[in-house]
């Protein structure tokens, strides 16, 4: 059994600096939440007393405007931020597709690199290594594996990375958007991957813009809006309370 519970959780990001004024809009657009000014500290709170609760078989949508903290709540969720306020229980091993590429080494080679962001997901060095060849196979680089990763395009550190990262099975998927990788076949493919994943994992926690993907995948929806919980429930009632008001905002 899985499970993801959040008990009043509250995140806030500390910027010091004499220039407030000068990054105010840079701020926001890049983390999200509210905004306070103390003396020279710019604090921008991402989350705020959010309750969250998931067990085997939910499916969650992050719906709402940029910055309104889903890539925060994801970060949470798999681990990667740790609230100023709350408590945070996961029971089950994560697989986050939000930061793809963390743990791996620019100057290490595309063998080295397999290693590493496995061990960095949880693996022994035994069991990443075991399972390089087959992440070799299916990310199509071939002798490029022998070269330090600085020298891949970014589309071919994206392959890698996310073969990487699918090489397991996980009990939960912390996802932000749907992951483009390469090439259209290679894209063809990968998504067939992910769809087998997502089909067997127990809890998928996904932040999206498209309607199209939040409906075909979950089955229920957070509507966040200035890192507050505005909306938890149904895909189809939180969706169209939040469309609403995105509609009636632009008419």
């Amino acid at each position: 059994m899985a499970l993801v519970r959040l008990n009043d959780i509250s995140v806030r990001y500390p910027v010091f600096t004499p220039q407030t004024r000068a990054v105010r809009s840079i701020i926001m657009s890049h983390l999200g939440g509210t905004m306070r000014v103390q003396d020279s500290t710019v604090v921008v709170e991402a989350l705020r007393h959010l309750d969250l609760e998931l067990a085997d078989g939910d499916r969650l949508a992050i719906i709402g405007h940029n910055g309104a903290g889903k890539t925060t709540l994801l970060r949470v969720v798999s681990g990667i931020y740790e609230p100023q306020g709350g408590t945070v229980e996961v029971e089950g091993n994560v697989s986050s597709f939000v930061d793809i590429t963390l743990g791996m080494d620019p100057e290490g080679t595309g063998w080295e690199n397999i290693v590493l962001r496995g061990v960095f997901m949880g693996l022994t060095f035994a069991e990443a290594r075991a399972l390089a060849p087959s992440i070799a196979e299916f990310s199509e680089l071939g002798a490029y594996l022998d070269m330090p990763v600085r020298t891949y395009s970014a589309g071919m550190f994206m392959r890698l990375a996310f073969a990487i990262t699918t090489s397991v099975q996980p009990e939960i998927i912390v996802m932000d958007e749907m992951i483009g990788a390469g090439d259209a076949r290679f894209l063809e493919k990968a998504t067939e991957r992910l769809s087998s994943i997502l089909d067997r994992t127990k809890i998928v926690v996904l932040a999206s813009h498209s309607e199209a993907i939040v409906t075909k995948i979950c089955n229920k929806a957070l509507w966040l809006e200035q890192g507050e919980a505005r909306a938890l429930g149904t895909v189809s009632d939180v969706l169209g309370r939040y469309m609403a008001t995105v509609e009636g905002a632009a008419a």
